[in-house]
Formats: structure tokens, sequence, C-alpha cells
């Protein structure tokens, strides 16, 4: 009969802790429903502004390495010893000025030539006027004589190598008295005082860009200075495989604060174009990668967008996308709270700078609030 009663009452015993589970779970399933209906019923409160056709002046970024305008190999023509290297790496040098002296052994020989057939052109004019010589020989001792003077002209050139324009020693691989064999030149120049670069430039644009248009060009170096420079050269064909086409700019550098091999950039003026434009708060950044999104007003529900963005003009910054279009809605304020799909209410005015003097009023009565309580502590206290 005990047992029967132990029975019974374990049995009442585990009825009472289900019906108690059972309770709590249904309690705890109603705030999880409770809680996803308020969720999915939170309205963020945000700010919407158009989007705006604008048409603007169209600035294509270009970057490129700075060269010489000009560049001079020191190789002359003729191998042999260097007798004289009278430039170094870094000495400034002018037009006509000797760089490189060769051996002048050949030199010499034909000026000795020259000199020999000069007196026989002397006596050969002098038969001709008398009739004492046929035109064939005479003509004959003629091409000899030129052939000679050219030769001594060539030897010349080659054997005192001079600087065509003005600039400074960039490499030197010779020194005086080497051996030199015209595998590598002896020295190079380069000109300073004026510069070029070559921008390539889409080929969408080509209509667009016109000999003597003036560039700004820009070196992180000096990012706060721009330097003038004119497109000199529009190269008349496109390449095939990037679809770009070459210019030459002209860059004077008379204060010599660039130089070759600096990198540069700059931007070109390609003409009036049609552009989508949002106000530029309103495009965010994913973080952790480079794409760029925004918000739609879809009838009061968030539509994230992914778009691409191009020149920033004032306030505004171009979108590409094939989603936007003209005159839709796009969130400006309040947008870093929102997800896909999330509603929406649209205010007017700035609602942010209202909600920041609410808090700061909120703050003032906590405040206020904690002094009253301190002043009846004390009072409290002296009692």
């Amino acid at each position: 009969m005990k047992k029967v009663v132990r029975l019974v009452a374990l049995a009442m015993a585990v009825m009472a802790i289900a019906g108690v589970s059972t309770s709590c779970g249904k309690k705890d399933d109603k705030k999880a429903d409770a809680t996803q209906v308020e969720a999915e019923e939170q309205v963020e409160k945000v700010r919407v502004e158009k989007v705006e056709l604008q048409v603007i002046e169209r600035e294509h970024e270009c970057t490129a390495v700075l060269e010489g305008y000009e560049t001079m190999n020191v190789s002359p023509s003729l191998t042999g010893i260097i007798e004289k290297r009278y430039k170094d790496v870094g000495d400034r040098v002018s037009t006509g000025e000797l760089l490189v002296r060769m051996d002048q052994t050949q030199l010499k020989t034909a000026k000795l030539q020259l000199a020999n057939l000069e007196n026989e052109m002397k006596r050969m004019d002098a038969l001709l006027a008398g009739g004492n010589v046929t035109q064939q020989v005479y003509d004959q001792t003629k091409l000899g004589y030129d052939q000679v003077k050219e030769q001594v002209e060539f030897l010349s050139n080659n054997t005192f190598f001079k600087a065509t324009f003005p600039g400074i020693v960039s490499k030197r691989n010779f020194e005086s008295g080497e051996m030199y064999n015209g595998a590598m030149p002896i020295m190079s120049i380069v000109q300073l005082n004026m510069l070029k670069a070559i921008i390539n430039i889409p080929e969408a644009y080509f209509p667009n860009i016109k000999q003597g248009m003036k560039l700004d060009i820009v070196s992180d170096i000096y990012p706060d200075v721009k330097f003038p420079a004119t497109i000199e050269t529009i190269y008349p064909t496109i390449d095939a495989s990037t679809h770009t086409f070459q210019c030459k700019v002209r860059i004077p550098n008379g204060n010599l604060k660039l130089r070759p091999g600096m990198y540069i950039h700059t931007s070109v003026n390609v003409g009036k174009v049609k552009i989508l434009a949002v106000p530029y708060q309103a495009v965010q950044k994913l973080t952790g990668s480079n794409e760029r999104f925004l918000f739609l007003n879809d009838n009061g529900i968030a539509k994230r967008v992914t778009v691409e963005i191009g020149q920033r003009v004032n306030r505004y910054i171009e979108v590409i996308s094939d989603v936007v279009a003209a005159g839709e809605e796009v969130v400006t304020q309040g947008q870093a709270r929102l997800k896909d799909g999330a509603k929406m209410e649209i205010m007017d005015g700035d609602f942010e700078a209202e909600a920041a003097a609410k808090s700061a009023e909120t703050e003032d009565v906590k405040a206020d609030s904690a002094k009253a309580s301190v002043d009846t502590t004390d009072k409290n206290s002296r009692k």
C-alpha cells in the first residue's frame, strides 16, 4: 500500500513539473513572437532627395611618368680608345659643349688626304680652264675630293662629340682611356628645362581632344603646386587591345622642380556629358571592400542598390547603375541604420539635428534630477 502511495505521489510530481515547463515554454514563445513582430514593424526615420540629371564638364584622370623632352646617348659611330671624357654624372651641359674626344688617328689621316686633294683640285681647275684635261678626268678627281671631305666631316663629328641641347648627364658607362666598343653609350644626356609625358585617353574621347589644349600637372611630391602643360602631339592610331590613344604633353620646367622618372597625374577636359548625380553622403562603402551602395525609396521600403561612382561635382557625386534613374528618391540621412527591405518614414527637414536637440534636453533633465536627489540627500543627512 505504501508503494502505491509513493508511485502516485511521484506521478503527480512529474506532471506538475511538466506543466510548469510547458507554461514557461509558451511564455518564451510568446516573447519571441512579440520581439519578431516588433522588429518587423520597426520603422526607420530617414530623409531623402531626388536623383538629378546634371550636365557637367567631364574630366578624365590620367597618370604618367615624366621623361626628358630630349634624351641623347653619346654613342659615336667610331669604335676605339676614349681619349677624354669631359663630363660626369650630374654635370650640366650646354648646346655645342664638348662631351667626349675619341682617338684622332683616323681623323688626322683623312685631313691629310683632304689637304692633298685640295691642291690636286686647284691644278685640275687650271688644266680644265686651259683645255689640257678632259671633263671625265676632272669629274673623277672632284668625286674623290668630295668623298674625302664628307669623311672628314663625319670623323670630326664622331671624334669630337658635342651636346645638341642643354641638359644634364644622367648616366656614364666608360672612363677616359677605355676602349669603346659601341655596345652601350659612353654617357647619356637628358633635358631638364623641358619635360614630356605620354598619357592614354579612352577612344570615346578622341573627337574632343585638340592639339594645344592646356592641362595642369600635379606631382605627389608637390601636392599643392600645379604645373602648366600643353598637349603637343595627338597620336593618330588607337590601341586595339586597350582602346585608348596616346598624347604627348609638353611641360616647361624652368625652375627644375620636376625630374624625369617622377610619377604625375593630370585631368583632361573631354567635353560636356549628362550624368546621374546624388548627394555624396548618400553613397556608402561596404567595409572591407570597394563596393559602393545606396538606398532608394521604394514606396516606403528601403531598396539597397550597388553602384559605381564617378566624378564629384560640389556636393554631388556621379553614380553609374542600370537600376538608378533620374527622379527617384535616394536616402541621404538615416541610411546607416537601414537594411534592404526595411520600412522607412520620410521626414522633412534635418531630423537628425532635431534628435540631437531632444537628446540634449533629456540629458539636461537627467542632470537636474540628479542634482535634486543630491540636495534631498544632504537635507536628510543634516536632520
